[in-house]
């Protein structure tokens, strides 16, 4: 398929800069089967799910990767200073974290940026766009350091608009977050509070946590026409034990398996890749999902709307069918619905498969 077959128009006007507040009062567009589209609000989601059901959640904590620091080079003229920003991207093996960086010319290896706090990082290798920074703290210090220093790392169609401020410790963030790792939000579980979950649980739907920290290459876009030819990010995710024995229970109940955001529908899916039946798993994952993948674990989907040419919309496509996933874009977009980040949300259960693959 061609990447042009995942564009659609969006009026600008449709992309949200904040949340809804409360978060359940965001709009939820909900398509089950080939026709059909309710529209409703999140907090409606207890009339959609069933007793039986199990949400699964990307527990993953968005750090505040977005740092200013200073780099110190003595001169002929004497001490010098540049202010630099880093967004932190990922950890490597060894400790060190990959970062963008900007002004990325006025830094070289070998170099000291200072944050503040006692925090500074030694320039490393810089290749592709990209830095290592080797930290002068690790572990809990490294987190505190962060938590104090660092900024929310808004999608780039946000921080275009708009800097992040102090709402958005909170607003771009679960309230069932708690593995430091990611530096983006699974932004269909920001819809979630304490309240819902509750009554979730009370009417039987059942709920799993796994982990899959998004990295900033969810927003990188798609340069090749030819889908086949495009290369996927990798992130790192688990499936500990005891979720992958609660979703193989649930499918063996025939109970359906709705991963709530597309990370945690990756990750699933990755962790039934090799067998076709869910089993724990940790590593990181590059499944690409587009069109004629075979699912084996998701019966559905709640996710937010997503941008034209992008994986994401190959991946709802996937789902629900090409043609089915225009008209809800088409439906929601006439609608006024909000879209990216901090937009509203959608319900997609495709038509029942057959046969089931339990497991």
């Amino acid at each position: 398929m061609q990447l042009s077959d995942f564009d659609f128009d969006l009026p600008e006007g449709l992309i949200a800069t904040r949340p809804a507040v409360p978060r359940t009062a965001a709009r939820l567009l909900v398509a089950q089967g080939e026709a059909g589209i309710e529209d409703a609000q999140v907090a409606d989601l207890t009339r959609y799910l069933r007793a039986g059901d199990r949400l699964v959640l990307n527990n993953t904590r968005v750090i505040p990767a977005r740092l200013t620091g200073q780099r110190r080079r003595d001169s002929a003229q004497g001490p010098v200073s540049a202010k630099i920003e880093v967004t932190l991207l990922s950890p490597e093996p060894g400790g060190d974290w990959r970062a963008l960086a900007k002004p990325l010319r006025k830094i070289n290896p070998g170099e000291v940026v200072e944050f503040g706090e006692g925090l500074n990082a030694t320039v490393g290798a810089i290749a592709d766009g990209q830095v290592t920074l080797a930290f002068s703290k690790t572990g809990a210090e490294f987190d505190a350091a962060i938590e104090a220093l660092g900024a929310m790392p808004l999608p780039p169609y946000i921080a275009a608009k708009r800097a992040a401020d102090a709402q958005d410790r909170t607003d771009y963030q679960t309230v069932f977050a708690k593995r430091n790792g990611a530096v983006a939000a699974p932004t269909a579980s920001l819809h979630f509070d304490e309240a819902l979950l509750a009554s979730l649980r009370e009417m039987g739907v059942e709920i799993s946590e796994v982990t899959l920290h998004v990295g900033a290459g969810t927003f990188l876009p798609v340069k090749v026409d030819n889908i086949e030819e495009h290369k996927m990010h990798a992130e790192w995710g688990e499936v500990t034990p005891q979720a992958a024995a609660e979703i193989a229970a649930t499918r063996a109940a025939g109970g359906r398996v709705i991963p709530v955001g597309t990370t945690a529908l990756r990750l699933i899916e990755s962790a039934a890749a090799q067998t076709g039946g869910i089993a724990p798993w940790v590593g990181e994952t590059d499944i690409f999902i587009r069109p004629g993948f075979t699912f084996h674990v998701a019966d559905g989907l709640m996710t937010n709307f997503h941008l034209p040419k992008s994986t994401l919309m190959m991946l709802v496509s996937a789902l629900m069918g090409v043609e089915r996933i225009k008209d809800i874009y088409a439906h929601a977009i006439g609608g006024g619905y909000r879209f990216f980040s901090y937009g509203d949300s959608s319900l997609l259960l495709p038509a029942a498969r057959s046969p089931r693959i339990l497991g």
